[in-house]
This record gives structure tokens, C-alpha cells and sequence, in this order.
């Protein structure tokens, strides 16, 4: 465990630096307007943009926005545990000290005797943990709020520590033929079948994705993106309104887009 003594001179930088933070805050709450008016759940959906903003940082790769956006991540951080403070609810120290005994606690491996033979043990024995702590169901921890395709990830991540998991890639792929099978089946009922069919198959997509290796919400994004930057092409390119051209014109363009990398 880390000490006062350990602390290093980096350290004492960034401690000297989250104390402005909260300092800022604390005159902030006390002397600005909109600050002295923000609650827990006027936060929430900036917390939730700046969140997003950091995630396009990352894909970005862009360091300088990526430094900006986790400032602005742990500034609402500070802004609840402030508002817990003022409730006598818990302060950022409480909150902070919490997580530090639940890593400790959920690495034996390194805070006890526990031995492990990769990271696969080390998530297993994390969910084992997990449940000795009163969680009902390996589940539990995955918000309902998460986007789907990341929450179809998460879940099957989860559920694979457990042993509910495919043996190889091969059987996934035969699950995802199946379902588009019964997907093109469905598409004779009514509108809710087709639907319910739909979503197994990017259930089953989303298990082959992560079988490979692949993360698909960020593959969707890249390809996203690519498809925006594509179709911007078209717009930047068109010789006349796009309403008055054939879908064939807008390939040609596209096809150009595509011959150019953009």
C-alpha cells in the first residue's frame, strides 16, 4: 500500500493539482449562479456529453482533446461529490477511498496471496468476488442505460467468466447463419417478430466480434465516420442539387471517395 512517505515528486504535483480542483469547486458552489443552482440530475446529461466527447478524443487519438475531456470528466466527478458533501451524503475523499478498497479487495493477486495465470484469471476471480459481495447476478454491473451494442458486449464479457460461452468462432458464426436464417423467416410475420429476429442477429454479431477480437462499437464508428466523410464527398463534389441526380451519379462519387482513401 502506498504510504506518505512513498509519495513521489509526480505525485505531489497531481495532488497539488486535484486540491485547485476542488478548491475552484468549492468557490464555485459558494459564488457563481449557475453552479449554486446545479443538481445530481441537471448534471447528468452534460456528464453524459462530456463522456461522449472524451470517447471521439480517443478515436481521434487526439492527446491535447483527450487531456481537455478527462479535465472536463473529473470536474463533474468533483461537482457530485460536492453536492453528496453538502447533503452530508459522502465527500470526493469517501468516494475515492471506496474504490481504492474494492481494487485492493478484487486483486488478491497482487494485494494478497492469490496466484493467476493471465488476465483471463484475473477477470474471473473479479466477478467471483463480485458475487461474494452480494451481487445477485454477474449481470448486475452492467448499467441499463449503456448503449445496446455495447451493453450486448458487456453482457456476453460477463457471462463468459462463468463459463457461458461458446468453444470457438466457428460456433458463433453458425449461430449468426441461424439467426439470419430465421430473420428472413420472420420476415412473413408481423413487425415485432422481425424485429425480435433482427436483434439476435446483431446479438450474434456482436459475440462474433468480440470472438475475433473486435470491438464493435468502435468498428461501427470508424465505419460511421467513413460513410460521412464518403457522402460529404459527394455533397462537396456534385455537379448540381443532389435531389436532381440518379443514384448512379452519387456512386460514380462515392466510388471516386473510395479510390482516394477519404
Amino acid at each position: 500500500m502506498t504510504t506518505n512517505t512513498d509519495i513521489s515528486p509526480a505525485y505531489t504535483t497531481q495532488l497539488e493539482a486535484f486540491a485547485r480542483l476542488l478548491k475552484i469547486m468549492d468557490e464555485l458552489r459558494e459564488q457563481c449562479p449557475w453552479d449554486k443552482k446545479q443538481t445530481m440530475e441537471s448534471l447528468r446529461n452534460l456528464t453524459i456529453e462530456e463522456t461522449y466527447e472524451l470517447a471521439d478524443a480517443i478515436l481521434d487519438e487526439d492527446m491535447d482533446e483527450i487531456k481537455e475531456e478527462i479535465g472536463d470528466v473529473m470536474l463533474h466527478l468533483v461537482f457530485y461529490s460536492k453536492i453528496a458533501d453538502e447533503k452530508g451524503a459522502f465527500d470526493v475523499g469517501t468516494a475515492i477511498h471506496a474504490v481504492c478498497d474494492k481494487l485492493v479487495k478484487r486483486h488478491p493477486h497482487i494485494y494478497g496471496d492469490v496466484k493467476v495465470n493471465g488476465e483471463e484469471d484475473v477477470k474471473k476471480n473479479w466477478e467471483q468476488i463480485k458475487l461474494s459481495e452480494g451481487k445477485k447476478s454477474v449481470l448486475s454491473g452492467v448499467p441499463r442505460s449503456l448503449p445496446a451494442m455495447v451493453k450486448a458486449y458487456r453482457m456476453q464479457e460477463k457471462t463468459r467468466q462463468v463459463g457461458f460461452e461458446w468453444e470457438n468462432s466457428e460456433q458463433v458464426w453458425e449461430k449468426v447463419e441461424e439467426e439470419m436464417g430465421e430473420f428472413k423467416s420472420s420476415l412473413k410475420g408481423t413487425k415485432e417478430e422481425q424485429e425480435d429476429e433482427f436483434g439476435d442477429i446483431l446479438f450474434a454479431l456482436i459475440n462474433y466480434a468480440r470472438f475475433k477480437g473486435i470491438d464493435p462499437e468502435t468498428a461501427l464508428e470508424r465505419t460511421n465516420r467513413k460513410f460521412k466523410r464518403r457522402f460529404e464527398y459527394i455533397e462537396a463534389n456534385a455537379p448540381r442539387n443532389l435531389n436532381d441526380m440518379s443514384l448512379a451519379e452519387m456512386d460514380t462519387l462515392w466510388d471516386e471517395a473510395k479510390s482516394i482513401k477519404v
